[in-house]
């Protein structure tokens, strides 16, 4: 959804509330695409503060289907993300890049706002998601869910370096 901010620079002070859709259906993080489960209107408030600036506040809610770092099910993460920025648009992109606060959901006097949603969850990803604290992960011979049941792979874990010995073991036992 694009908001087109320019009605704001009638004169100093105005103020407006947006409360747009989030249009996108899923989230492409570093680590891959999650699924959007909800979401709600993100409610914006701008304000023109003089000299082509605006003042932003706002928030948005929505979950996420993120994969079990250990067993890869979808957990589902609410987030509540909050706005508050100042958007100065008599600055290039170059300038904006130079003081180091590039905002890419800036493009002239369009505000895109699945692209602010989305710098947003980028910052507020958690470090590491768990389906349960006593997840037990999954095989990593055979990759049999270790929470739902049990396999029969070998997994005693041995020595990396003495792997050059084991093999000859094998070789030996073969003969």
């Amino acid at each position: 959804m694009q908001i087109n901010l320019s009605e704001l620079f009638v004169r100093e002070g105005k103020e407006k509330t947006y409360t747009p859709d989030i249009e996108m259906i899923a989230f492409q993080a570093p680590e891959g695409v999650y699924e959007i489960a909800s979401k709600e209107p993100v409610r914006l408030r701008l304000q023109n503060i003089g000299d082509r600036k605006l003042y932003m506040e706002g928030d948005a809610k929505l979950s996420l289907y993120i994969p079990c770092d250990r067993c890869l099910e979808p957990v589902l993460i609410p987030f509540e993300l909050n706005f508050d920025e100042s958007l100065d648009l008599s600055q290039s992109e170059e300038e904006r890049a130079a003081d180091l606060n590039e905002q890419p959901y800036l493009n002239g006097y369009n505000l895109d706002v699945d692209q602010l949603v989305s710098n947003e969850l980028l910052l507020n990803l958690p470090m590491k998601v768990l389906c349960d604290e006593n997840c037990k992960g999954i095989c990593n011979r055979c990759g049999t869910n270790l929470n739902y049941g049990t396999c029969d792979c070998d997994r005693t874990s041995l020595d990396p370096r003495m792997s050059v010995i084991q093999d000859i073991f094998k070789q030996s036992k073969e003969v």
